[in-house]
């Protein structure tokens, strides 16, 4: 399994409390272009419309050898789960406080796949307290080995 990219801010903003596994449909180019490695989920997030899960603001770069035919960057992009996963997953996100977000882009043997996770947003203090129980857990075992 070949990581493209992940989504580490997702990890620091969000509490994921359930992932997901989805194909994507891509074009020719942007599977090139994603086994080169050149993707970015930053500001990446995924919206349920009429029965169907799509992947927003995922920037896939255009392939470097490609020629007028290369694909939209930021384009939409069409996610496939099975249709009980979606319907599940848009009864959670009607809920208040949940989104979907985009955590990594993988191969798995010759196909692209996106790992989507069900995320509530963190408050900023949140934040502050989980860097401060991270400093705590370093500092202990800096003790441990000392």
């Amino acid at each position: 399994m070949k990581v493209v990219c992940q989504n580490r801010k997702a990890y620091r903003d969000y509490e994921i409390e359930e992932t997901y596994e989805a194909g994507m449909v891509l074009a020719g180019t942007e599977v090139k272009s994603l086994r080169e490695g050149r993707a970015d989920l930053k500001d990446g997030y995924v919206v349920i419309r009429d029965g169907e899960a799509y992947l927003l603001n995922c920037h896939i770069a255009p392939y470097r050898h490609g020629n007028i035919m290369n694909h939209e960057p930021m384009r939409t992009r069409k996610l496939l789960f099975h249709k009980k996963e979606i319907q599940r997953l848009a009864g959670k996100v009607i809920q208040k406080g949940y989104t979907l977000v985009p955590l990594r882009i993988y191969f798995k043997g010759p196909h692209a796949k996106v790992e989507v996770g069900l995320a509530r947003g963190r408050r900023l203090f949140e934040k502050r307290e989980k860097i401060r129980e991270r400093e705590a857990r370093r500092q202990i075992e800096r003790a441990m080995k000392a």
